[in-house]
């Protein structure tokens, strides 16, 4: 390959991201930056499903457990910090590899940031004022009168991605959705993205499995100490949220566990919907032998370089 290629691989939760990106980084001798933005935070590691020690030292990894929990740091930091790495390993290398479930960094990387308004910061002073007073539901009612189009996509239990919506509805006076899919910014590097998937049975069932073995590893003894800080954006996670209402008394842990796996299923369901909105990507079946999906990759890579 001539050109500069950044190989994403995507898919939902639990479907066999992280093995398929070092079987593609060990074929093309190359590293791996991830783009998973709950595996930036190193007091998170059993509940993101972090890499193994020894996937770790197989391939080198950028962007795992870089960051606390107390760190602001945002998607846009992260475009910036991951392309400044990706122009360090294009000196040396063809082909890097991206992988991570958070379809909003993928894209960050791959095609750029939306442009928004400056609005003023008293807005969003107000509406986390309203959050921690009223809740989430509030919100999500009013997004859904303001911006019906984003609210069909949004994450609407994320309250980072609620407030940053409403912040811009209301300082602009125009729909949040209004400034997406503007004209990106442009890229030295192009972007093959390659998506595992599974019938929706297989992933819920792996998904499952997946939950039980986190309980097992100790998941509950990594959220209890995190607990005191469990209003931190970082924290509003899947399997850190639930586990917190059992630590309030509010849930069971059965419950919990439960209620863990039917959010994470839910979560997949949306990464799904996110990703089969581009027409881009290269489906593989998640059972396929990797050097097949190599081979396959490799001519798919060669007839797209041709367009």
């Amino acid at each position: 390959m001539s050109a500069k290629i950044l190989i994403a691989v995507v898919g939902p939760t639990a479907i066999g991201k992280t093995n398929l990106a070092i079987a593609l980084a060990q074929h093309y001798q190359t590293e791996i930056i991830s783009a998973d933005s709950r595996q930036f935070f190193k007091e998170m590691r059993i509940g993101t499903a972090v890499p193994s020690l020894e996937e770790l030292h197989t391939v080198q990894h950028h962007f795992i457990q870089h960051k606390s929990i107390f760190d602001d740091y945002s998607v846009g930091d992260f475009e910036k910090d991951a392309l400044k790495k990706l122009t360090q390993l294009f000196k040396n290398k063809d082909v890097v590899v991206m992988v991570g479930g958070s379809g909003l960094y993928v894209d960050a990387v791959s095609n750029g940031l939306d442009e928004f308004p400056i609005v003023d910061p008293k807005i969003r002073e107000r509406l986390n004022e309203r959050l921690k007073n009223e809740g989430i539901q509030n919100l999500q009612e009013q997004l859904k009168s303001l911006d019906k189009v984003y609210y069909q996509k949004v994450d609407i239990d994320n309250p980072h991605r609620l407030i940053r919506a409403l912040e811009i509805c209301i300082g602009s006076g125009k729909p949040y959705s209004s400034y997406l899919n503007q004209k990106k910014s442009s890229r030295n590097f192009r972007t093959i993205y390659i998506g595992i998937e599974a019938e929706r049975e297989v992933i819920y069932d792996r998904i499952n499995k997946r939950v039980d073995l986190m309980i097992e590893d100790g998941l509950l003894k990594e959220v209890e100490p995190l607990f005191s800080n469990k209003s931190l954006n970082a924290l509003q996670t899947v399997g850190y949220k639930e586990l917190f209402n059992f630590l309030e008394g509010k849930w069971s842990l059965d419950f919990a566990i439960d209620e863990i796996k039917k959010n994470t299923r839910r979560f997949a369901k949306r990464q799904l919907t996110w990703y089969r909105k581009n027409p881009e990507i290269f489906w593989v079946n998640f059972n396929k032998n990797h050097n097949q999906i190599i081979n396959n990759l490799e001519e798919y890579v060669t007839t797209k370089l041709n367009e």
